[in-house]
């Protein structure tokens, strides 16, 4: 079998992992049958998060028992073990904690696969919108819901120039962090929404055009997303326009980075942050 039919059934598992995962989650969300508590960086979790981590982990090694799994919620092993692994899982379990505790319903289930420390598979579900966005790398990305499949491509703008563009934001975060980074010649449109995830689901599908995130995420925030909008036409990249690194640094955090759509867009003269750094 070749690595890209090898693939396609992994995606095909992981996808149904995800689907099971959101599932235990939307009824745990629902009941209001989960605690909260807080980490050791005083960002929040729920005993939710640690259920689907738990049968997301369980399930995954049924179904790849020989590729190890790297989890949010999970022990996080040192650089020197990780950087013997040519293949591993990288998942999230909720990804919008803060959201399932606010009842937006803006949360998803996040599961990647990393290889040569480069996303090959992402699956993203949103299990309140009944949505799943998968991707295979060189193979497309795509979204199943109850209109059936469908092939996502991100928004072309008529006039790349100077079309306004949807800035997908997050409303927990200050605007203020976003916009400083911004020019202001651009005519924006936001368009408010929770997880990372679920934002980068939006660009894909072409309901926005860019995002920025200002702020400590990990490398599960991204995995997922940057195979699924990398092959819907878009890419991922740091705030400096650096592209993201995944296992290859003790800890396992992302610098700010950036989610853009259309390729044609001048997004460095968009988003100016870089210009003030002495690599630019």
């Amino acid at each position: 079998m070749d690595i890209a039919e090898q693939r396609r059934q992994w995606l095909e598992g992981a996808t149904a992992i995800a689907r099971r995962a959101g599932q235990l989650v939307m009824e745990l969300y629902e009941e209001q049958a989960y605690q909260t508590f807080q980490k050791s960086d005083a960002s929040p979790v729920t005993s939710a998060d640690l259920a689907a981590h738990k049968l997301i982990v369980e399930a995954l090694q049924e179904l790849t028992p020989e590729i190890p799994i790297l989890s949010e919620e999970g022990k996080h092993l040192s650089l020197a073990t990780r950087q013997s692994w040519p293949r591993y899982w990288l998942i999230d379990p909720i990804d919008g904690t803060q959201e399932f505790i606010a009842r937006s319903g803006d949360f998803t289930v996040v599961i990647a696969l990393v290889e040569q420390h480069q996303p090959t598979l992402g699956v993203i579900y949103w299990p309140a919108g009944e949505k799943l966005y998968y991707a295979q790398r060189d193979v497309g990305a795509f979204r199943l819901d109850h209109q059936g499949e469908q092939r996502l491509q991100v928004r072309k703008l008529a006039n790349p120039a100077s079309d306004p563009v949807i800035l997908a934001i997050s409303r927990r975060q200050p605007r203020e962090r976003v916009f400083q980074r911004m020019t202001s010649d651009r005519e924006l449109t936001t368009l408010p929404a929770g997880s990372c995830s679920l934002k980068a689901c939006m660009i894909a599908e072409g309901q926005a055009d860019c995002f920025l995130r200002v702020g400590p995420t990990g490398e599960w925030d991204t995995a997922a997303a940057e195979v699924i909008v990398g092959e819907a036409g878009g890419s991922i990249v740091s705030e400096h326009f650096e592209a993201l690194t995944y296992n290859v640094e003790e800890q396992l955090g992302n610098p700010n980075f950036i989610i853009v759509g259309d390729p044609a867009v001048a997004w460095r003269e968009i988003f100016t942050h870089h210009q003030t750094d002495p690599r630019a």
